[in-house]
């Protein structure tokens, strides 16, 4: 019965990606646990394999697993090296990470992105961080907005000096 199941949901999933690209649409999957993929025959088989743009956050934490992963992706050598050099050196000037965005096997590079202190402020997941928004929002009669200004113009000047 499981065997049943796992074919009808492989081929459901399948059919949803062929038809998206027939209408020149992509299909997206986002995962934080990188064992959703290792583990799972149905997204490997039909999800991955119908993925022509791929992209990939820090994976240090998987480097003793990254063999497998680079075969699940079917990442050249020169991919993979580009993959675990996310991070490694950044400038500890500024404020940004990297991101690896590989394009159908044919072109792929590390980019660095960097927000402003108020996109950073508004979806930081720094639980310290969103308590003192919150606290100065309150304060603000429950103005986010304000709060995030505010905070971010201090964050500005304390750069600046």
């Amino acid at each position: 019965m499981e065997t049943c199941r796992r074919n009808t949901v492989r081929r459901r999933v399948l059919s949803l990606h062929k038809t998206c690209r027939k209408y020149f649409g992509e299909c997206m999957c986002v995962t934080q646990e990188l064992d959703d993929l290792l583990s799972s025959p149905v997204l490997k088989e039909s999800v991955i394999a119908n993925c022509d743009c791929r992209i990939l956050l820090d994976m240090r934490k998987y480097a003793n697993k990254f063999d497998e992963i680079q075969e699940l992706l079917g990442l050249s050598d020169k991919e993979r090296n580009q993959v675990l050099s996310i991070n490694r050196a950044n400038d500890p000037k500024r404020r940004y990470k990297e991101v690896w965005i590989g394009l159908g096997g044919v072109q792929s590079a590390v980019y660095a992105t960097e927000t402003s202190v108020e996109e950073y402020l508004t979806y930081t997941t720094e639980e310290s961080e969103k308590m003192q928004v919150m606290e100065l929002a309150g304060k603000l009669g429950g103005d986010i907005e304000a709060a995030i200004r505010q905070l971010a113009r201090e964050r500005e000047t304390e750069t600046e000096s």
